[in-house]
């Protein structure tokens, strides 16, 4: 009876050993919202790092942008003076230059006029395209911002379709913050750098291939 009496008592111990345990929970991290470490001295946003966009440019997919560069899969970024068939000129739009707000890609209505300029040019000269280049401030991280700057050529592009352009003949690049305007590091230069480039492409052997040489 009383090696049955000590086996029951052990068995009750078991028992209650297992609930206890089986109660007991693994406490959870919480899981971190932004990929950006504190106190980081770049970015044009301090937002959540967002899944970036195809990187940037060489040749182009069906939305014009050019693909390569940058986070790509390789391809150096296309030379200033051509792209492929044409020549680029930096000086026709040049102040035609879109700015954008901190960490946004929408176009401001006060930029839609510099936009309606570059629309009404290329609609006079059916031979000629546009590249447009998107850039970001410094703030943030490069893949961050090789997004947004990809995002506001994007948005640039749809805006010059809504106003009549083929958009066959609209490229888009993102550099992000590798190409500033202005190098200084205050809120006026970074005003300066968070902007869309208009560049025309002239076709090389066209009637701008004299000009452009």
């Amino acid at each position: 009876m009383k090696t049955a009496s000590l086996l029951s008592y052990l068995l009750l111990a078991v028992v209650l050993s297992a609930a206890v345990s089986g109660c007991k929970k693994t406490p959870t991290s919480p899981t971190p919202i932004f990929s950006k470490t504190p106190g980081a001295p770049r970015g044009d946003s301090t937002s959540p790092i967002e899944t970036p966009g195809p990187a940037v440019p060489a040749s182009t997919d069906s939305s014009g942008r050019l693909t390569g560069g940058p986070g790509g899969d390789g391809g150096a970024l296309p030379p200033r003076e051509s792209l492929g068939d044409y020549f680029l000129d930096r000086d026709v739009f040049k102040q035609d230059t879109v700015y954008f707000d901190y960490d946004r890609s929408n176009v401001r209505p006060a930029e839609l006029q510099k936009i309606q300029a570059v629309a009404n040019h290329l609609k006079g000269q059916a031979e000629t395209k546009v590249l447009v280049e998107g850039h970001c401030d410094e703030r943030g991280t490069p893949e961050y911002n090789r997004a947004l700057g990809e995002r506001r050529a994007l948005s640039v592009r749809e805006s010059l379709v809504h106003l009549g352009v083929n958009g066959d003949r609209i490229q888009t690049i993102s550099y992000g913050e590798d190409r500033p305007a202005d190098p200084s590091h205050n809120e006026a230069a970074w005003a300066k750098n968070r902007r869309g480039e208009f560049i025309l492409t002239k076709p090389k052997g066209g009637a701008g291939a004299a000009a452009a040489q």
